[in-house]
């Protein structure tokens, strides 16, 4: 609901008609795959035959060309189309309209009205197309998006899909807008593809509480005719819409076809700043006036906070964070990638609330309204380009380039974005390859330094091994690299493939698939209280680590493209319903306005009435029986970490943090 109510207050802010418009474009396509369709698709769709007897079909979007099974054996690749037909309104003449998808998978050959405009390759990052020049104001416009997700080597990720960990899936699975802008226009930051430019660009310095400077860079076209004078407007507006600053450059002049950037300050005082525990996004309205008359404003939500590293440690606004952390694959049972916005809005409340405060965005860049939900519930994120054990030709690697640079161009903004991990995952890349990602990083954002990651200690600020990347026992407790660690997996591979309980009484009388943190929601009590013993074991010694904080792997099941089962290490399943393992992370958060008591047992016929687990993160837990009082426990600091004491017959597990 939090997020409905602030697209209602952008809309509200949004310019009016008059200057600028955004409008959904997502309604009404038609969708058929390539096999379905006799003859030639392009020469149909401009002949108007699109009826279902031609193998059409009427879809709004997202979409995904293919409904899989829950348990995908072999994920559809192949050749599919989409058309919608739309009219253009005369006033459109006098403007620039765009059309901007926000993902389509993975190569994508837009045609209008006949003419091919563009192919984009990459299903991850969005593009854009000025479609002025190619719309017809006299007649229906067709407009029409040939698909191929078929294994591509030189597109990231580039490994075939039956050798990859995860699905990449098809359609154009999320939003497409149509914007109309006037000729003198904010520009979009992807389109231009210019270091560190285009569009709005912010950054902050000398941030505290009694003070902060925030800059924000503005990218202007001037695409008529004529020169254009023209001033820009920056205001800061706080949550219930109040100004709190505002700035204003004038005299500016551009030639017809030219573009500038300008850059203002606003000094904000006593700011609200942004952190995982205040969420406080302020509105930054921008605004182009010729001759007194607004030509463009864009609305955007900014987090005022400063993220550094220091002695082995992260700050955010100068007080240090320990990382708690998950792993989140985007996708969603039968429609693969195709979430809705509200989709993406719940899976992040569902990470907050499990009491993670960071989430790794695996393995490739994830949905806007992920991201905007991730900056209003203060969830630092880690934005990932597309890639997992696998680096092809100069191709690849020049592909690979462009998708670090789009994703910082599209996601810089954003408050939760804490490290960049332009890096290839679990991939051998020559040096020269993590030199220039790190270089790129610089270029994107010179004036305020981009935390970067990598699983390769060079390099990178920060390093990003899984934990099976250790060797067991000691994994990663005696590192001593000069760059901080961050173990970017844990809890599912050492259990599955190494064998590697620790401390477990009793693991050894296990069976392999019991040991294993991969449990499906429906394979009983007995281990699915494995698993969640397994990452409190992995986590717990993590917490010895010389370290930034841990991610486990992972938040949901997912499907892979190398094996025909679900992946299960999930603390919920593909539903989104909780394992007890999500409850044992619950309870790592302090109490805070949510106390939590979870009994994890099913107390059913397959149940132990003998031994009794609760996940809780308060000072004492009683457990009653049928009213009868059973047994009491209070919590007990042991060491680094607190625990409940465990006796034999009531086990309590708590509150594993480290003690301050």
């Amino acid at each position: 609901m939090k997020y409905f109510c602030w697209i209602i207050v952008l809309c509200c802010l949004a310019a009016p008609e008059g200057h600028a418009q955004k409008i959904p474009f997502s309604d009404q396509w038609q969708f058929s795959k390539e096999e379905k369709l006799a003859g030639n698709p392009l020469l149909m769709a401009l002949g108007n035959a699109v009826t279902p007897d031609a193998g059409w079909q009427h879809v709004n979007l997202p979409h995904t060309a293919n409904l899989e099974p829950l348990v995908i054996q072999s994920q559809w690749v192949g050749l599919s189309w989409y058309r919608k037909d739309f009219t253009a309104k005369k006033e459109w003449k006098s403007k620039q309209v765009f059309l901007h998808f926000e993902g389509a998978m993975q190569t994508a050959t837009v045609y209008l009205n006949g003419k091919e405009l563009l192919t984009h390759t990459g299903g991850y990052l969005p593009f854009s197309i000025n479609i002025s020049s190619a719309l017809s104001f006299d007649n229906n416009n067709v407009l029409l998006v040939r698909l191929n997700n078929q294994d591509s080597p030189l597109v990231p990720p580039g490994k075939p899909l039956k050798d990859l960990d995860f699905c990449y899936y098809s359609g154009i699975y999320r939003n497409v807008w149509l914007e109309i802008k006037n000729d003198l226009h904010i520009t979009d930051p992807v389109m231009e593809a210019i270091p560190a430019g285009g569009g709005l660009h912010v950054w902050y310095s000398g941030v505290s509480d009694k003070q902060a400077n925030v800059h924000v860079a503005t990218h202007i076209r001037n695409a008529g005719g004529q020169s254009a004078d023209y001033s820009l407007q920056w205001q800061l507006l706080d949550k219930k819409g109040k100004m709190v600053v505002k700035e204003t450059t004038a005299g500016l002049k551009l030639a017809p076809g030219e573009a500038l950037q300008t850059t203002g300050l606003l000094k904000v005082l006593t700011p609200q700043l942004w952190h995982p525990d205040n969420p406080y996004l302020y509105t930054l309205k921008v605004q182009i006036r010729k001759e007194g008359i607004l030509q463009d404003e864009q609305n955007i939500r900014i987090g005022i906070r400063e993220f550094a590293l220091r002695d082995g440690r992260f700050y955010v606004n100068g007080k240090p964070l320990l990382f708690r952390g998950t792993n989140r694959h985007q996708e969603y049972p039968y429609i693969g990638n195709a979430l809705s916005d509200n989709a993406q809005y719940r899976d992040a409340v569902k990470i907050k609330d499990a009491g993670f405060n960071i989430v790794r965005l695996s393995h490739y860049p994830q949905a806007n309204a992920f991201m905007d939900a991730c900056d209003e519930l203060g969830l630092l994120t880690i934005a990932a380009i597309p890639g997992w054990q696998f680096i092809g030709n100069d191709s690849f690697m020049t592909h690979a380039y462009r998708d670090a640079q789009e994703l910082m161009r599209r996601d810089r903004n954003h408050a939760s974005v804490a490290i960049w991990e332009l890096s290839l995952n679990e991939t051998a890349m020559p040096d020269h390859f993590m030199e220039r990602m790190v270089a790129i990083a610089k270029e994107e954002s010179p004036a305020s330094p981009a935390l970067t990651a990598g699983w390769i200690d060079k390099y990178y600020d920060v390093f990003f091994p899984a934990r099976q990347h250790g060797k067991f026992p000691d994994y990663w407790k005696k590192y001593t690299g000069k760059i901080p660690l961050f173990t970017a997996e844990y809890g599912d591979w050492e259990y599955f493939a190494q064998d590697a309980g620790l401390n477990q009484a009793g693991y050894a009388g296990l069976k392999g698939s019991e040991r294993s943190s991969r449990q499906l929601r429906g394979d009983g009590e007995k281990r699915l209280l494995q698993q969640a013993l397994n990452f409190q074991e992995a986590h717990n010694d993590n917490l010895h680590n010389p370290h930034l904080g841990d991610a486990n792997w992972l938040m949901f099941d997912y499907n892979r493209g190398y094996s025909p089962d679900i992946e299960a290490s999930g603390i919920m399943d593909l539903f989104r319903l909780p394992k007890f393992s999500y409850y044992f992370y619950k309870s790592q958060a302090p109490p805070g306005k949510e106390p939590l008591v979870n009994i994890a047992t099913w107390w059913n016929e397959r149940s132990d009435p003998s031994a009794i687990k609760v996940y809780s993160n308060c000072e004492e837990v009683a457990l009653y029986l049928n009213g009868k009082l059973i047994e009491k426990r209070k919590l007990v600091a042991t060491g680094s970490r607190i625990n409940f004491v465990i006796r034999p017959l009531f086990s309590i597990f708590s509150n594993s943090r480290p003690v301050n």
